[in-house]
């Protein structure tokens, strides 16, 4: 269960990790930025079963790339509150599924609708590009 704060109405909100919908704030109903950890055990429920599109950050606490995307993945989840799911794999704890998506570089980038891949990158770009790039696999069809 996370904690967020409204960008709305300023009011903490707990969020769920697995749920289906989209989380709205219980005071203003504005939606809520949802971003949760995951890992091999947990990532079915948590990713491949939401019902909004999925953006899995694959990540590593030693990797200083990883750490210069963080702020801009997370200020596009907030963004996108409402349409956007984000997930974030640390791969060192996950290895199932650092092989399973094919992970050889952090971070990796996969966005996810309907439990299947529809886009995937590799290394850290410019926020303007990130952004971009997300946009675009979020309006794929599924």
């Amino acid at each position: 269960m996370n904690t967020v704060n409204c960008a709305h109405c300023g009011r903490p909100n707990r969020i769920p990790d697995a749920y289906s919908g989209r989380p709205q704030c219980g005071i203003c109903h504005q939606p809520l930025p949802w971003i949760v950890d995951a890992d091999d055990s947990t990532f079915g429920e948590v990713a491949e079963r939401a019902d909004l599109p999925v953006l899995v950050d694959f990540w590593a606490q030693w990797c200083a790339p990883c750490r210069t995307v963080t702020p801009t993945l997370e200020q596009l989840a907030r963004e996108m509150a409402g349409r956007l799911k984000m997930v974030k794999v640390d791969v060192d704890r996950s290895p199932t599924l650092a092989r399973r998506f094919v992970v050889t570089a952090v971070p990796t980038l996969a966005v996810l609708h309907e439990g299947r891949v529809v886009a995937q990158r590799a290394g850290a770009a410019p926020a303007p590009q990130l952004r971009e790039w997300v946009e675009d696999a979020v309006r794929a069809p599924s």
